[in-house]
Parts: structure tokens; C-alpha cells; sequence
């Protein structure tokens, strides 16, 4: 049973040479503490490595040893510098394995892409006794071992990965939800979706959308910890939707 007056914590870990060379700006920070914070999970702090196992090693057991949680973002690709699952395996003291699940879901997803190659392969390398976290983006699977959450770099994919741990934690809060449907191309109402989120702390709105009956829609399922504000970001996002002149169905379409 939750003690309810604990804070429960997390850590992320940015894993990339891109993020600390300015090539890349990094937008899983927010993205993740957006994220938790839904979770009623508190993010404490923030770490950048390299493309270097043995900062990697490091960080990831000086930062799972103080948090409940730790994330990490970056490094599990493809390529050969996707070093991330190596030092994780290191840092546990175990092997890296083909995980036949991963495996599996590569060779559906690249059957109609040219087959799975050994580079491909790489992405179903785990630290031996992780579980996968689904990835509906790219096939590709994050992985958790122990306490410690192996996530994409891209923020797009990383944010499918999240969508799928959703509730699951421990330590964090019952998260409620609502759904709210409209014949309305996403990216139409972009800015409308960012500006509720932005509006009700504690809610995020995941968008998903379809193409059916020979047009486009989306479902917005919206996300918190606390009804209320949970019920004022839906009024506020079918208030905006029929300002636009589209209909707000609840429970989606």
C-alpha cells in the first residue's frame, strides 16, 4: 500500500554527444516531466552524458540508487554508437541478449521495409531479465531492467513509449481520464491543444487520430491525477473545439 506522504521520485538520464555538442536541443526533459508530474511522480533531477559507457555506467547507478525511478533517453538505436543498452547491462552486472519478443516485433515491422538486417537486429538487444515497453512509432520496443526505464531519443517516439507506461508506476497517483472525439485534422487545432495543456497543470492530452468513413478525426484522451482539474481541461477543450465549429463528442468517435 502507497504511504501517502511520501514523495515518490525519478531521474532523467539524456544520453547523446548531439545534445551536448548544441546540435540537437533536447525536448524529452520537459516532455518526461510533464509526463510524471500526470503521474504524481516528482521529477528530482536531470543529468547529460556522452556517447561513453563509462559515464554511462555511472550515472545510471549513482542515479537509480536515490530514485525510485530512473529514465533514460538516447543511445538505442541502430547504429554502433547506441551504446545505451551496453552500459545498462554493465551497470546491472548482466549480459546482453536477443530478447525473442523484440525480435519478433522488428521482423513484423520491417517485413514490408526491406527485411531485418544486423543493424536492425541491434534494437532487439536487451540486458538480460529486461522487459519491453511498447513502441507503436517504429517497432523498435524501449526497455525496463530493475528500476530504470530505456527510452528513445526522439521525442515522438519517446512520447508513445511514456503513453504506454501510463499508469503503471507505483508510488504514483490513480490516473483518471477522459475522451473526447472530433471530425477535425489534428493539426488543425494544434495550438489549441497545446494552450489547454498548458492551461490545467497537471493535465496532458494525448492525440490520436484516424482516418475513417472517407475523413479525418481525432480522439483526444485527456489525463490527471485530480478530477477536477481533469473536468476543466475537458470543458475547456470541447468549449474551444465548438468555437472552432467542430463538434466535441465525449467518450470519442
Amino acid at each position: 500500500m502507497t504511504e501517502p506522504s511520501r514523495i515518490w521520485k525519478a531521474a532523467l538520464l539524456v544520453i547523446g554527444d548531439e545534445i551536448l555538442s548544441g546540435r540537437t536541443q533536447d525536448k524529452n526533459v520537459a516532455q518526461v516531466a510533464t509526463w510524471l508530474n500526470v503521474q504524481g511522480i516528482r521529477l528530482s533531477e536531470v543529468r547529460v552524458v556522452a556517447d561513453d559507457t563509462a559515464a554511462i555506467v555511472e550515472a545510471v547507478n549513482a542515479l537509480r540508487a536515490r530514485n525510485d525511478y530512473l529514465f533514460t533517453t538516447g543511445g538505442i538505436g541502430p547504429t554502433h554508437d547506441d551504446i545505451t543498452v551496453d552500459a545498462v547491462a554493465e551497470a546491472f552486472g548482466v549480459g546482453v541478449v536477443i530478447h525473442p519478443e523484440a525480435r519478433a516485433i522488428l521482423e513484423r515491422y520491417y517485413e514490408p521495409r526491406g527485411g531485418l538486417n544486423e543493424a536492425r537486429l541491434r534494437m532487439a538487444r536487451v540486458p538480460e531479465g529486461a522487459e519491453l515497453i511498447p513502441n507503436r512509432m517504429s517497432g523498435a520496443p524501449g526497455i525496463q531492467i530493475g528500476n530504470v526505464y530505456l527510452m528513445a531519443g526522439v521525442p515522438s517516439i519517446t512520447a508513445g513509449m511514456l503513453d504506454a507506461l501510463t499508469g503503471t508506476l507505483e508510488g504514483g497517483l490513480p490516473v483518471l481520464s477522459q475522451t473526447i472525439g472530433s471530425w477535425v485534422q489534428e493539426s488543425e487545432i494544434a495550438d489549441l491543444l497545446r494552450k489547454t495543456e498548458q492551461d490545467h497543470d497537471g493535465c496532458a492530452i494525448g492525440s490520436y487520430p484516424f482516418f475513417r468513413e472517407g475523413r479525418v478525426g481525432a480522439n483526444f484522451v485527456v489525463r490527471s491525477t485530480d478530477a477536477a482539474v481533469l473536468e476543466a481541461c475537458c470543458d475547456a477543450l470541447s468549449t474551444g473545439l465548438r468555437a472552432l465549429g467542430r463538434e466535441a463528442v465525449p467518450g470519442g468517435v
